[in-house]
């Protein structure tokens, strides 16, 4: 029997203070209509982006106790989607929970955080590239940024990106499992105040490109916000282009939304100004066919 609301494992880190992870993955997913189930891999005081002395609880020794109990009573889910893994033991209890869980037609999606302005995460290290290249092979789809991309492909950093270019590192990584591959913040040769992001599906061969304005600001989980929108709009029945649209969309009306107040970037985007928007119309302007 189908179930009258679509549900959806999150696998994220949860900060008491910050809009990241689960904080921006439950109100996103739950303002469009699907139930999310957190699997917590971490809790913090705050999250790690510009803060200092955080309090951080590990919560790896813990996760498959958590996950034989949500077996136990035959959990299902239409979607299983992971965030930030902290480490490669994170990441095979993940890889042993998808195999688990996932059935013909879950949907996988895999955000493979790992760096950002062409460097890695203080965290991360070569070791968890090479485990990250293994983990998604598991996925449907993945969220990569351009730096996580070059990262995922052993590419170098510093070369001039164009459209065949990027067409070429998705088809590498469509090669490496996934059936749709989204890059964002793809720059744009001879300008640095657009960027797009440039997605493909394995299943019908189109390239799909959504340009976004650059706005010379960071806020802190736009990332998971980004991909969550992507996750419920394609839940609720969109195309691949829609659910670009739609999440470019969002993601401009919050960083606007944001960027007009003067308060520490580091709280993240204001999502409440605009979680409404989740709920009107996408309008169908931007996506362009490659």
């Amino acid at each position: 029997m189908k179930k009258p609301i679509q549900r959806v494992a999150a696998i994220h880190d949860l900060s008491g203070f910050g809009r990241v992870s689960l904080a921006v993955v439950i109100p996103i997913l739950s303002t469009l209509g699907i139930q999310v189930c957190s699997l917590p891999t971490a809790v913090l005081s705050t999250h790690t982006g510009g803060f200092k002395n955080f309090k951080f609880i590990d919560l790896t020794e813990h996760m498959r106790e958590y996950i034989a109990h949500w077996k136990e009573i035959g959990i299902d889910f239409d979607c299983i989607y992971s965030g930030f893994l902290g480490s490669a033991k994170q990441i095979e209890i993940i890889s042993d929970f998808i195999d688990d869980f996932a059935k013909e037609d879950t949907l996988v999606v895999v955000d493979p955080v790992m760096g950002d302005g062409g460097k890695l995460y203080p965290s991360m290290n070569q070791n968890m590239v090479s485990e990250m290249r293994k983990y998604i092979k598991k996925a449907d789809l993945i969220t990569p940024n351009y730096t996580e991309v070059l990262f995922l492909l052993d590419e170098p950093i510093n070369q001039e990106v164009n459209d065949d270019l990027i067409k070429s590192y998705i088809k590498h990584l469509v090669d490496m499992g996934p059936k749709t591959v989204i890059i964002t913040s793809v720059p744009t040769k001879d300008t640095k105040s657009i960027t797009s992001v440039i997605a493909y599906n394995r299943d019908d061969g189109r390239f799909w490109k959504v340009k976004c304005d650059y706005i010379p600001v960071y806020f802190p989980g736009t990332g998971d916000v980004f991909t969550s929108v992507i996750v419920g709009s394609l839940l609720q029945g969109d195309s691949l282009p829609i659910a670009l649209d739609r999440a470019v969309q969002f993601i401009t009306a919050a960083i606007r939304a944001s960027y007009g107040h003067k308060y520490p970037q580091r709280n993240g985007i204001m999502l409440e100004r605009v979680l409404g928007n989740l709920t009107l119309p996408v309008m169908i302007s931007s996506y362009e066919l490659l």
